[in-house]
């Protein structure tokens, strides 16, 4: 890359009116601001920019003050930690004030703001993570992030030891950004460094563990840097589960993924590297501190069975009926991935049943289930007694419906409701 590097042409976000009100309210009168971190990488690596940082000099309640003047709202997110939140015209910008660590404990760091921008820079994580961009979009770089980035090199900043022991997340940050932004091998530093600190990952909370994992999850392909996880023995420690069950799939799932043109789904690749018992999804959605429709997922995966690729259509819509579609759907797609990788290697019964998940997936992905037409209260008008007679004598109705392909209408069920209630 040339000496001075600049965003401008290439970043249409640094136009914005507001974003550029913001920074020139924020470097007057000796103060200076610049756009910092994700969208100044992501720009030069030619991906999506979300979200827009600014680092700044100015104080949290000076940043706060200017912010309003310009008639933005301003919100105290972190201000503790220099942090405030500008929201203009429904867009959030974080400003943060520069900053020094002057005392880290492996998860927070306590700071001292500051006015330096190499401190600012050489206190962050990655290198390709430090570069800021002035209003005008030159980029600068104090750490060698331009370089790292024109190498796709993921980089602890100074001491890949120091970086961990400041805060030990950054060993699965570390994999993480290498998943979305790295190539070839891990840097060797940085990967013994966390091979080496990886016993700091147990003492973290469950629900950051979580996060950063499933935002690793959630990359084009976390395949290689999964791998890499494994092979440190990073991955043991924070899903044991996968530990005797291997981590194959993921490479056959990413494929099949790009091939069928499937949305990359973090909880879908989770399933694949882990075994499908109920008992352990609870435990892990509860350790995880997972959301209740995430825990839900993985619960109802683990207990659906797991489909043959001769699955009857009155099958398909059974299982559907009394699971979850949801779980139905996931374990179609997972057979499917591993199927395909079989039917690759050449395996001519593998490509058959390729085609036959195939088409499973696509009735499931179609399927609605139909409504089954009575109530309780409508057995319990026909005479079926109140109480768990009732759920008995419909599970059973049901059942009848569910073989006739739902076919037997309102009537045809009450004309067997006799028969029904008559049994044992």
């Amino acid at each position: 890359m040339s000496n001075v590097v600049s965003i401008a042409g290439r970043a249409p976000w640094l136009a914005d009116k507001h974003l550029q009100s913001l920074l020139n309210a924020l470097s007057s009168d000796g103060e200076e601001a610049r756009i910092v971190g994700g969208a100044i990488r992501n720009t030069l690596l030619g991906q999506e920019v979300s979200d827009i940082d600014i680092a700044t000099t100015t104080l949290p309640e000076e940043t706060m003050r200017r912010a309003t003047d310009c008639g933005f709202k301003a919100v105290p997110t972190g201000i503790e930690h220099g942090t405030i939140t500008v929201v203009a015209a429904g867009r959030p910008f974080e400003v943060t004030t520069l900053r020094a660590d002057i005392d880290t404990d492996g998860r927070r760091a306590k700071v001292a703001f500051g006015r330096d921008w190499k401190v600012d820079a050489e206190r962050r994580d990655f290198t390709i993570n430090a570069l800021y961009a002035k209003a005008d979009g030159t980029v600068v770089d104090h750490v060698g992030g331009l370089g790292d980035i024109e190498t796709r090199t993921l980089r602890f900043i100074g001491d890949a030891e120091t970086r961990i022991r400041e805060d030990f997340l950054r060993i699965l940050r570390f994999f993480r950004f290498f998943a979305w932004y790295g190539s070839g091998r891990p840097e060797a530093q940085g990967l013994k460094a966390c091979t080496r600190l990886k016993d700091g990952l147990t003492g973290l909370s469950r629900e950051r563990i979580w996060d950063e994992l499933k935002k690793l999850l959630s990359a084009p392909d976390p395949s290689r840097s999964l791998l890499w996880m494994r092979q440190t023995g990073v991955l043991n420690i924070i899903l044991p589960e996968s530990e005797k069950w291997g981590i194959d799939a993921i490479h056959g799932l990413v494929r099949a993924e790009q091939d069928l043109d499937w949305e990359p789904d973090a909880l879908l690749r989770l399933e694949s590297l882990i075994p499908p018992d109920a008992a352990r999804m609870e435990e892990l959605g509860e350790r995880m501190r997972m959301s209740n429709a995430e825990r839900a997922r993985l619960e109802a995966w683990a207990r659906a069975e797991a489909p043959k690729p001769n699955l009857s259509d009155l099958g398909l819509a059974r299982r559907i009926y009394r699971g979850s579609k949801q779980a139905v759907l996931d374990r179609l797609r997972l057979a499917l991935a591993a199927v395909r990788v079989e039917a690759a290697g050449g395996d001519a019964t593998a490509m058959m049943d390729a085609g036959r998940y195939a088409r499973l997936l696509q009735q499931a992905e179609t399927y609605e289930a139909p409504r089954f037409p009575l109530s309780g209260g409508d057995l319990i008008a026909a005479g079926v007694k109140k109480g768990p007679e009732v759920g008995r004598v419909q599970r059973a109705l049901e059942d009848l419906w569910i073989e006739s392909g739902f076919s037997l209408d309102r009537a045809a069920l009450l004309d067997k409701l006799r028969e029904i209630s008559g049994e044992g």
